[in-house]
């Protein structure tokens, strides 16, 4: 792996962040490990003999819907998550201490933009997708976050995993956080890549404690497979993040089903498929991701379809190894949503502070598209301690927006 890359992987590790919950902290530190919580994941072969007995006992046309129990909590998880979280806590509280006004976010410190948009339910959604905001058309107002995975804002020529964060507005039901259960948002967090590159709480901690140490790359010594990811996570020239697309990564629930998705761009007028430009990056411009998504938006729309990934094998498609990629041959992305960015200016100092206070977490859900898995546990405890403190540090009120803010 190269030096670049581990550098690249250290500044990508704290974005993986939150953890069991907090209610149940004691029951799953008290869990049994069981097989199904080998820290090293099944492969396709070992999973394809039971998911050939299912479908060979099915009849023809009847699909296979995978169990919706696949989740377990490995022992130990909730130590790594108590270790992961004091580690981030104690960098915040450096970068504090050290003079950072205002203290930024662990993970995707610099944003490019926060930008309003426009995300529209599609019609005629089979009844297992049509579960949680995608239950009917509907047209929220939603906030959307571009931004650099790095801890610390650097020049965007620097290889880096880049964001898209959407937060909708207007979303009725309880959530699932408990200190935030009336809110009425629902956040989408996605980077411009299908996989991580850590597979659980245990491999979190070594990662932490050896990045910590100068010496991420040893972590990779003896994990082919994820130093191939990292390496593809940060290896990568990106030129426009409007002609990006972005992925959950880890898998959520949907209903009764477990999903992933997506945010792929699309022409406004056709809904063509949009590639990335294989241009290369402007010269001597360390900001130019935020003046490109400016230069675009100052003069047309722009438009993601957002679509969702449906589990159908669990053997190669694990809930709790997100360093497995769920193939889109045997699962294809379904689009659910329309996504419009508006024509607009987004640079005011006002708008600027708006985003900077914004908190952004996979945990602003609804219980029917809850998180899922180990990273995702982990994220639920870390993102909103890291949240909390920063927003504390920087005497900043700690609000989830309405959806109709407006900036001078």
């Amino acid at each position: 792996m190269t030096p670049v890359a581990v550098a690249g992987a250290a500044r990508l590790m704290p974005a993986v962040a939150g953890a069991v919950f907090a209610a149940h902290m004691a029951e799953l530190e008290a869990a049994p490990q069981t097989a199904a919580q080998e820290a090293t994941p099944r492969t396709a072969a070992q999973g394809a003999v039971p998911a050939a007995a299912q479908e060979a006992a099915l009849s023809p046309g009847q699909a296979i819907v995978p169990p919706i129990d696949q989740e377990s909590v490995a022992a130990g998880e909730a130590d790594a998550t108590r270790t992961i979280t004091a580690k981030i806590e104690q960098i915040v509280n450096a970068a504090h201490t050290g003079g950072e006004r205002p203290v930024r976010r662990d993970a995707h410190a610099k944003g490019h933009g926060c930008v309003k948009a426009e995300f529209s339910v599609v019609p005629d959604l089979s009844s297992e997708l049509r579960q949680g905001v995608f239950a009917e058309p509907y047209v929220f107002s939603a906030w959307i976050r571009f931004s650099n995975g790095n801890g610390t804002p650097h020049d965007d020529h620097t290889g880096d995993g880049r964001g898209m964060a959407i937060k909708l507005t207007c979303v009725a039901g309880p959530k699932i956080l408990d200190d935030e259960m009336d809110a009425t948002t629902q956040d989408f967090v996605m980077i411009n890549y299908p996989v991580f590159f850590v597979r659980n709480a245990a491999d979190y901690v070594t990662f932490t404690e050896l990045s910590g140490a100068g010496k991420a790359g040893e972590f990779f010594k003896s994990r082919p497979h994820e130093a191939d990811i990292s390496n593809a996570i940060t290896s990568r020239t990106v030129d426009q993040v409007l002609e990006q697309r972005y992925f959950s990564m880890t898998p959520y629930l949907l209903g009764r089903r477990y999903m992933k998705f997506s945010a792929a761009p699309v022409a406004c007028g056709s809904g063509a498929a949009i590639k990335p430009s294989t241009a290369p990056a402007p010269v001597g411009d360390p900001d130019y991701l935020r003046n490109r998504l400016k230069a675009v938006l100052g003069e047309k729309d722009a438009c993601f379809d957002f679509a969702v990934q449906l589990q159908t094998d669990s053997a190669t498609m694990p809930v709790e190894d997100p360093t497995i990629e769920w193939h889109e041959g045997k699962a294809p992305f379904v689009k659910v949503a329309s996504i419009r960015i508006p024509r607009q200016q987004f640079d005011s100092a006002a708008q600027q502070m708006f985003c900077e206070n914004l908190s952004l977490t996979p945990w602003h859900a609804l219980a029917t598209q809850r998180p899922a898995g180990g990273i995702n546990r982990i994220r639920k405890i870390v993102y909103q301690a890291v949240s909390k403190l920063r927003h504390e540090l920087n005497g900043a009120p700690r609000a989830e927006p309405t959806g109709n803010e407006t900036f001078e």
